[in-house]
């Protein structure tokens, strides 16, 4: 039986914000990558929702970020040639951290990003920062379906696309919508991130006879 996304695939909007950092706030508060930077599990959904923010606020500046109708899952993409954070939005980043999870804890959040950074590959592609569904509605299908979707648009410009799959069980799921390994990155903790890419395509187009 398959699940049916609750209404077709949109682009989030300013409005949806709250609703984005609480999807991914659930997504990956297990998450083996993102959850241990946050050791205070009392505190992990704040002091995680509020490094979440930052990226969804900034990620709204490109119509690349895709919902399902109430935010139940979310994709969100930064176009070739974007940027995750601006300059500022970065210096945001550097105050909110200490304050969050001190200075030690800081450290290994931003070093984790300057390792997936420098991984990224040089040729112009979509960049899939966060994917992630609700705890409420997990077990639904939802975020590979948005995946899908998200990867139909993609395809229709003949982008290949580029993720980091934090959680290995996902890695499976992400070859299936073809990825494809590329790297691997140890981080501090010793938890190995693997880097996969899927070359462009070009979106079947049906024509009259």
């Amino acid at each position: 039986m398959t699940t049916e996304l609750p209404t077709p695939v949109r682009v989030a909007v300013p409005a949806d914000i709250d609703a984005l950092v609480a999807t991914m706030t659930t997504a990956f508060f297990q998450d083996p990558l993102w959850g241990p930077v946050f050791p205070d599990t009392d505190r992990r959904a704040e002091q995680a929702g509020a490094m979440w923010r930052l990226y969804l606020v900034s990620a709204l500046r490109y119509p690349w970020t895709f919902v399902t109708r109430r935010v139940e899952s979310a994709a969100v993409w930064i176009p070739p040639g974007g940027s995750e954070l601006t300059h500022e939005e970065e210096d945001a980043l550097g105050r909110l951290l200490p304050d969050a999870v001190g200075r030690a804890g800081a450290d290994e959040i931003l070093r984790i990003f300057e390792q997936l950074d420098a991984a990224r590959p040089e040729e112009p592609h979509h960049y899939l920062t966060l994917l992630g569904t609700h705890d409420d509605h997990r077990g639904k299908g939802l975020g590979m379906r948005l995946l899908a979707e998200s990867l139909a648009r993609i395809d229709a410009l003949g982008s290949p696309a580029y993720l980091e799959s934090s959680n290995p069980a996902n890695d499976a799921r992400y070859a299936r919508a073809g990825f494809v390994p590329r790297d691997q990155i140890t981080v501090p903790s010793g938890h190995v991130v693997t880097t996969m890419w899927r070359p462009a395509r070009r979106a079947a187009h049906s024509h009259a006879s």
